[in-house]
């Protein structure tokens, strides 16, 4: 009976820590990059012109997938999804291509003064998170870029900024409390808002986004004040730096004080409108990591609270949520517990390096990898999704339907190749 409840023990125990995962090998995942390296071709569109609702660029660019059986069809550009998908192939072969999405952006926000949710009319009412910025630098420094590049295009994401996310009145009423700012739509509806976080759907603001000052996105602002300040060095003007260095150094003191929770070592969104944190602990807090805005004892204190969120195959979205998995008003929610995302574990991933903790990114990159792997072993797919706390099994659906391909995951996938393969 004793030895039994060792046993018991014993598995219990082994649950809770941390599982090392898998060595995977170049060998192991040879197969799955030929499949994505060939796969990029079918997500490349060229749409010059406006085509009924579909808006024109200038340049080639990348859907999100592609699935001639699928009765769900993408061929519009995606602003966030174009970011992540970029991080798969940020070399010589398709630089062409990197740097026309990115342009393609550009143009968009000067056509339109936004950057759509996607290249689509009826989706010019919102955006979707703001990551110029960084692609802006990513594409300098894979390329290097020159410097009458940079003062160009950084112009422009200061337009967006000031525009877009700084606005104070419709069609961008966004910058609302304390100089923070949240995800809106022009037709001030919860939902739609939720829509531009990228977020759709989650349990982290209760079906009330407007209501929220979300963590990833003013982390993601405090990246953009940051990096206009490292442009303006570049270009030897000091004093617009120090601008925005101040303004930097004033949105993260606020977001500390409305979001950091020092007793779970987690951010939270903040409801505005009841002057108080939300409830759902999510990786949107990892996103201050990412963007370089936290002391060493707050990194510190987020990789203890990984355990909230580490499974076996990955990295879940929230913390367990109660059974049903659905938001106020029976929505059912895809960006929760138990699906993990790939942005999501790029963006933790890269924040865990940023500070020196490569044992945890690892740990973390080997275990998506393997997930995605084996996926792909059995089905030949990538997935937008998955579920990481039981990988054999499909990950929870959405409001739309699931979907193969997949562009960013391949791109992730790529790319911790590249970091925790290649070399090893």
């Amino acid at each position: 009976m004793l030895h039994r409840a060792f046993g018991v023990a014993g598995k219990a125990a082994r649950r809770l820590l941390p599982k090392k995962p898998d060595r995977l090998t170049a060998t192991d995942v040879q197969a799955a990059r030929q499949y994505i390296a060939d796969y990029w071709t079918k997500l490349v569109r060229s749409h010059t012109q406006n085509d009924e609702s579909l808006l024109g660029v200038p340049y080639p660019y990348l859907v999100p997938s592609f699935d001639e059986t699928a009765s769900f069809d993408y061929n519009e550009l995606y602003y966030w999804d174009s970011y992540f998908m970029v991080q798969g192939i940020l070399d010589e072969e398709h630089k062409e291509l990197t740097t026309g999405i990115l342009e393609d952006l550009l143009y968009l926000f000067e056509r339109y003064r936004v950057i759509p949710n996607a290249s689509r009319t009826y989706l010019t009412g919102r955006s979707q998170p703001p990551f110029l910025t960084s692609f802006i630098f990513d594409i300098y420094n894979a390329y290097n870029m020159d410097k009458a590049w940079l003062r160009r295009v950084m112009a422009i994401a200061e337009q967006e900024y000031m525009t877009v996310w700084l606005g104070t009145r419709k069609p961008n009423e966004r910058l609302v409390y304390r100089g923070l700012s949240r995800y809106y739509d022009i037709n001030y509806l919860h939902d739609l808002a939720e829509a531009e976080s990228g977020w759709d759907m989650t349990p982290r603001f209760s079906r009330k986004a407007l209501n929220y000052l979300p963590v990833d996105l003013n982390a993601l602002l405090y990246k953009y004040e940051v990096d206009f300040a490292h442009a303006a060095r570049l270009l030897d003007n000091e004093v617009s730096a120090a601008k925005w260095d101040t303004a930097a150094e004033a949105r993260k003191k606020t977001m500390n004080e409305l979001m950091w929770d020092q007793l779970k070592g987690l951010y939270y969104d903040y409801d505005y409108k009841k002057e108080r944190q939300g409830t759902v602990s999510s990786l949107a807090s990892y996103y201050p990591m990412w963007a370089g805005m936290v002391t060493e004892k707050q990194a510190h204190a987020l990789v203890k609270s990984l355990r909230r969120f580490e499974n076996k195959g990955g990295l879940a979205t929230t913390d367990a949520l109660p059974i049903g998995q659905f938001v106020p008003g029976s929505m059912p929610v895809q960006w929760a517990f138990p699906n993990g995302w790939a942005p999501l574990q790029f963006i933790v991933i890269e924040g865990l390096l940023k500070y020196g903790y490569h044992e945890d990114a690892e740990r973390i990159a080997r275990k998506w990898l393997k997930n995605n792997l084996d996926w792909f072993t059995e089905y030949g797919v990538f997935l937008e999704k998955y579920n990481v706390t039981n990988p054999d099994k499909p990950p929870q659906k959405g409001v739309y339907p699931s979907q193969t391909g997949f562009g960013w995951t391949n791109a992730v996938f790529e790319r911790l190749c590249q970091q925790f393969i290649n070399e090893k």
